[in-house]
């Protein structure tokens, strides 16, 4: 595979640059994972549009959806991402690991949702109709169903860009999760 390099804040457009520096006001750094994306003209902001935009989902529940389609999709760099935003979310290791796993003992709601999230991402969208039971009953509503399929898109695209670029991952390495069934 040719080397997919991080471009710096010079080397890319007007737009990106702005960007950057809104990110580094933000974060404190840019990803590199953004920072990659900069080699498009709009697919940084495109991305960055789609994530921010509204949703019926908490931080916290943003986070179960990331870490249970990051395990499915094997994405290092998401999971390691997503880990540090986990921890900053309030989930401890452990819950991290068992999120990662597409389960959540530690709260009904939150284990409907990673097992539905886990279930979309494993079967290409095909949701098993157990998770999707599991959803409702847990007090999810058909918006929140819309609504986690664009999480999980925004969530499926950064793994697949990481997994084709192998941008060098800039957050600790999270933990290889044994693995799950």
């Amino acid at each position: 595979m040719s080397t997919f390099n991080v471009p710096t804040k010079n080397e890319v457009s007007e737009n990106n640059q702005a960007i950057f520096a809104q990110l580094e006001k933000g974060l404190g750094f840019v990803p590199n994972l953004y920072a990659s994306l900069a080699h498009s003209d709009t697919a940084l902001e495109n991305f960055l549009a789609i994530g921010n935009a509204k949703t019926s989902f908490s931080a916290k529940e943003k986070e179960v959806i990331n870490l249970a389609v990051s395990q499915v999709n094997e994405c290092v760099y998401c999971l390691s991402a997503h880990t540090a935003i986990g921890k900053l979310n309030g989930f401890s290791d452990d819950q991290i690991l068992e999120l990662r796993a597409g389960n959540a003992t530690f709260n009904e709601k939150l284990d409907a949702l990673a097992k539905f999230a886990r279930s979309v991402a494993i079967n290409r969208g095909a949701a098993s109709p157990e998770s999707i039971t599991a959803f409702y009953n847990a007090g999810f509503t058909k918006g929140n169903l819309a609504d986690a399929i664009l999480v999980i898109g925004e969530i499926t695209i950064t793994n697949y860009f990481h997994k084709t670029t192998e941008v060098p991952v800039d957050f600790p390495i999270a933990k290889v999760l044994e693995t799950v069934a």
